[in-house]
This record gives C-alpha cells, sequence and structure tokens, in this order.
C-alpha cells in the first residue's frame, strides 16, 4: 500500500479528488488443436487505473507498470483539465465490508499441470462419443487481486479466482461446443464438459428441415443468456434511460414480463464469478431487483449517470479489466421465478444461438440462427433440427415464458435456467 499511499497523497495536492484501481494477478492456460496440446502459456499480470476529479471534470490514465504511477498520475490530470465539467457530488466514503472472499479458492493451483489435467479429462469426456472428432478446447486457471483506495479514505482489497473450460467438437457438419466455469477446481466438470460437446456434435448429425411457423421453444441457459445480454440487459442501464435508448425507461410500476419471472443482480452470492462487497468505484454493492414477479421495479447506476439522473448509485459500477473506466453493469445477473419440469411436451429445444449481437436493442427484434435444435418428445431430445432460424421481438417473448426449468447454470456474469415460451416464431425452410 506505500506507494499508493504516496500516489492519493500526491494527488490530493494537484486535484479535489482521486481514486486508484490496482490489480495483480498470475495465471496460466493450455489450448488443444484436434486431441493434442497445441499452446500452453502462462503471465504475470499487474496494471493500475488513476481516476481524478477536479471541479466537475474528470481524468483518468492507466498504465500496467505500477512504477510508472506518478507518470500514470500526471496523464489522468492532464486529460481531466480538457475534460468538460459536470454534475458531481463526490466519491464514496469508506464503510465497513466484510473481510471474506466471496469467491476465492486459496488453495488452487497456478500451474500447468493443473490445465493439462482438465484438458486430458475433457478428451477422456468426449471419447464417450467416437463419431465426434474434437477440433479444439482450452483451460485456464487464475488468482488475481483487486486494491481499490480513494482520496475519501477507502482502501478496500479483494482476491479472485477462477477456472475455466470449453471444448468444441464436429461430427460431419455438425459441431457442438461446451464450456464450465467456477471459481474453484472442484466445481468444474471436464469429463462432462467433453462429453456434452460431442454429444451435440454426433446427435445433430443428419438434421431434418422444420416448415416455418409458430412453436413452443425451449431456449438453454446459453441461449436465453446471449439474446437476454444483448437486448433486455441494456434496457435496465440508468445510462440508457437518461439518453433516450431503452425501451423500458419510463415505465417503473409495469409489467414487462411474465408475472412468474423475477430479475434481479445479486453481488454477494458465494461463489459466483461477479461477487463482490463493492463495485468498481468503491460503492457498497447490495441486491438490486430489476423485475418483482414480472413488474419492472429498478435500473442501474453508477455514480456519474445517477448524478445526472438526480439518483444515487446502484453500486452497479463494473471494469472491464484495470484499464477500463468504470461502467453501468451488474455482478451476477439472476434470472429466478417458480421452477417447473419444461420437457414433459412438445418443443423446440435450441441449445446456442448466432447473432444475437446484431439484434435492435431499441425495439427489442432479432433474427438469429439456432445451433443445435432438437425437437422434444417424450421429456428427451429426439430429431436434430437443420438450417432453422428464431425470429420475433424479445420484449413480447419476455411476456410469452410460461415456464422456468428446475436446474440453474452460470453462463458468463449471468445465472439462469432454461426457459420455455409459447408460440416463438421459427423460420424453417
Amino acid at each position: 500500500m506505500a506507494w499508493i499511499e504516496e500516489l492519493l497523497k500526491q494527488g490530493e495536492k494537484k486535484v479535489d479528488e482521486l481514486e486508484v484501481y490496482s490489480f495483480s494477478g498470475t495465471s496460466v492456460s493450455a489450448d488443444l488443436k484436434q486431441r493434442k496440446v497445441s499452446l500452453c502459456s502462462s503471465s504475470i499480470e499487474t496494471g493500475l487505473c488513476i481516476r481524478t476529479i477536479d471541479k466537475g471534470k474528470i481524468g483518468a490514465s492507466s498504465t500496467n507498470d505500477p512504477g510508472q504511477w506518478q507518470a500514470c498520475l500526471d496523464a489522468a490530470i492532464a486529460g481531466g483539465r480538457l475534460a468538460t465539467s459536470q454534475e458531481w457530488q463526490g466519491l464514496p466514503d469508506p464503510v465497513t465490508l466484510p473481510a471474506e472472499d466471496l469467491a476465492y479458492d486459496p488453495s488452487l493451483l497456478v500451474e500447468p499441470a493443473m490445465a493439462h489435467d482438465l484438458l486430458l479429462k475433457m478428451l477422456d469426456g468426449a471419447a464417450a462419443h467416437p463419431e465426434a472428432s474434437v477440433t479444439s478446447g482450452g483451460a485456464g486457471i487464475a488468482v488475481g487481486e483487486i486494491t481499490f483506495a480513494n482520496s475519501h479514505g477507502i482502501r478496500y482489497v479483494s482476491r479472485e479466482s477462477d477456472v475455466s473450460i470449453s471444448l468444441e467438437a464436429i461430427s460431419g457438419q455438425s459441431t457442438g461446443y461446451e464450456f464450465d466455469h467456477a471459481f474453484s477446481r472442484g466445481l468444474v466438470n471436464p469429463g462432462n464438459v467433453g462429453e456434452q460437446a460431442a454429444f451435440l456434435a454426433s446427435r445433430s448429425a443428419g438434421g431434418k428441415d422444420i416448415p416455418t411457423g409458430e412453436y413452443d421453444v425451449i431456449l438453454s441457459p446459453m441461449a436465453y443468456a446471449d439474446l437476454l445480454s444483448s437486448i433486455f440487459v441494456p434496457a435496465l442501464s440508468g445510462r440508457n434511460v437518461l439518453q433516450g435508448r431503452s425501451k423500458l425507461a419510463g415505465r417503473i410500476g409495469e409489467t414487462v414480463t411474465a408475472p412468474l419471472l423475477s430479475l434481479y443482480d445479486d453481488p454477494h452470492r458465494k461463489g459466483e464469478g461477479g461477487s463482490t462487497w463493492f463495485d468498481a468505484e468503491g460503492t457498497p454493492t447490495k441486491r438490486l431487483d430489476f423485475v418483482r414477479d414480472g413488474v419492472l421495479t429498478a435500473f442501474a447506476y453508477d455514480l456519474k449517470t445517477a448524478y445526472r439522473a438526480g439518483r444515487e448509485s446502484t453500486g452497479s459500477a463494473v471494469r472491464g479489466g484495470f484499464a477500463g473506466l468504470p461502467a453501468i453493469g451488474h455482478h451476477n445477473f439472476v434470472v429466478d421465478g417458480k421452477r417447473d419440469d419444461i420437457f414433459d411436451e412438445p418443443a423446440i429445444y435450441v441449445n446456442s444461438v448466432v447473432g444475437a449481437h446484431t439484434a435492435n436493442p431499441m425495439s427489442g427484434d432479432f433474427s438469429v440462427e439456432m445451433s443445435n435444435p432438437f425437437r422434444v418428445e417424450n421429456g428427451e431430445l429426439a430429431e436434430p433440427i437443420r438450417g432453422a432460424m428464431l425470429s420475433g421481438n424479445f420484449f413480447d417473448l419476455q411476456r410469452q415464458i410460461v415456464a422456468l426449468g428446475k436446474e440453474s447454470r452460470a453462463v458468463g456474469s449471468y445465472i439462469l435456467p432454461p426457459v420455455k415460451m409459447n408460440d416463438v416464431r421459427v423460420i424453417g425452410q
């Protein structure tokens, strides 16, 4: 902390306020090319980002060499002088936070041998479907520490760890992909990842055409997360609301999804990758309910947007690495509600979608390719489907959800179950 204390001391002589976000970590990764390890690498990463505020003008600078903090501070101050003054009511003050790290395994070994073992176990799993060939895969292990400090007296430290694995397989013209991630080695299942990727590839081979029409559709957690993150979640950003770019603006208190649905950010969920006691600006985090039983109840704000809107930060600031500036996001976005058996009646199951990023987040209109789709019959995945697309308006589809599957899984920063929707437009051959 010594150099951070000196940085803050010098910065306070020149600007009204400043904050320091520092990261240090180690990682190792290994990649597969077919069934052979093609690359294994390890790295040590350090970096810091400094943000200064003076008379409402915000400046920022970052560096991957903490030893150059003086030059980084000077650059942030110089950038602030060129910025436009805005409404600003101050950085947060310190509070007493729990000392427990929410997603950190101190026993995790960041070493090539563990990454190699994860790859081998995925290959063993894929061997259950010999008709499918492994095309690529990867395993990564990382641990890191975040130090956050500001001129108001905040001195927060948080440790995190992550294990991530993935595999892709092919059978004829059909591919399959699966992944897993968790904060501890014991919580990922490489054998299942390999088996599922190979199963999807082999089972999808020889897919049949489907007529264009309206169908009951089950979206896997991965497919649902892709559409949710591209269309609905941006509409929950206070920044988009303030700028008139949210379809949900002005609709607090209205029903915006099916009544069985609740959507919330739970930053204190133990063991999840996004869990934290403080956000990227040092604001204490808390559960934020966006939608409760189908009714819109809140939007997300960081400090800058909250001050512009005359509100308070919801602790929703996140960063895309140490060089990224704070922006509105979420920590663990949870989709919840009453659970049911959603495979008990005929439907179309969609494992993933391609092209969700092309959707229109303002209107909600989308058209995406279905990846690894199947007909659902007698509670199981039956005939594979070839060359079909989903289209419609995602805001409307949120109101057409009729059931949530029993099991949730983590997909990036989302924790969600498969969902069943009625009368979804499927464009076939």
